[in-house]
């Protein structure tokens, strides 16, 4: 039997290089973002470092100057308290200095007084009324000050009480305004007093409003003289 040839013939293939050719492409790409990385890192560590330790510094400034500031700032606080402090003190020895010169005013104006009341060329009087002052208050009222003097006898004290009536014009006519009227209460009691040299009497009382002041007529009752003294009607501002 003899043989006959195969239509169909066997033929080993290769294996592609397709695979090949990826992986060299791929590794390449790998090694050059590794080279790249490399090249990044050397030309960017020396700049990274300064940049690195100038953060460093500036961070170290910006404290020092924000503790420099919280000092500055506590520091103002200080003085601020401090003369403010100063200025509250300084305010009050005015204050207090001005009080003093008030009060040392006053007491030379008393001495002064009373050097006039009891110098050696002053007349010797009793039971006296030196002086009638008014100064006017608000609405119809009227502050006075009466001063009342003795000095005949130095070592006695005189007591007693004070009134006084106000005569004037009233309706286009004369008329007068007794004490209890001045004070708005009916059986008004005197001002009481007592005093060695000197006293001022002081208060306040009203006026009718269609009254016009003329004169004032001081009475004291002592405990063994009566005192009546007339005045003309004086206002501090006059």
């Amino acid at each position: 039997m003899s043989h006959v040839p195969s239509r169909y013939q066997i033929v080993q293939r290769r294996p592609s290089r397709l695979w090949q050719v990826v992986l060299a492409v791929g590794s390449l790409w790998l090694l050059s973002l590794a080279l790249a990385w490399q090249w990044a890192q050397a030309r960017a560590a020396p700049t990274l470092a300064r940049t690195t330790l100038r953060m460093h510094g500036a961070e170290q400034q910006l404290q020092a100057h924000e503790f420099r500031l919280r000092q500055l700032s506590q520091r103002q606080t200080t003085l601020s308290r401090s003369d403010q402090i100063s200025r509250d003190a300084n305010g009050d020895l005015q204050e207090t200095l001005a009080e003093r010169d008030e009060e040392i005013a006053t007491l030379r104006g008393d001495v002064a007084f009373y050097e006039r009341l009891v110098g050696p060329t002053q007349q010797r009087k009793g039971l006296n009324v030196f002086s009638s002052e008014f100064v006017p208050g608000a609405g119809s009222a009227w502050n006075y000050q009466i001063i009342l003097t003795q000095n005949l006898n130095r070592g006695a004290i005189s007591q007693g009480h004070m009134r006084f009536v106000v005569e004037g014009v009233r309706a286009g006519k004369l008329a007068t305004v007794d004490w209890s009227q001045l004070n708005q209460r009916p059986a008004m009691p005197g001002q009481s007093y007592s005093f060695r040299y000197f006293q001022t009497m002081e208060g306040q009382v009203m006026l009718p409003r269609d009254f016009t002041p003329q004169r004032v007529r001081v009475l004291l009752d002592g405990e063994d003289v009566a005192v009546e003294q007339a005045f003309d009607w004086k206002t501090g501002n006059t």
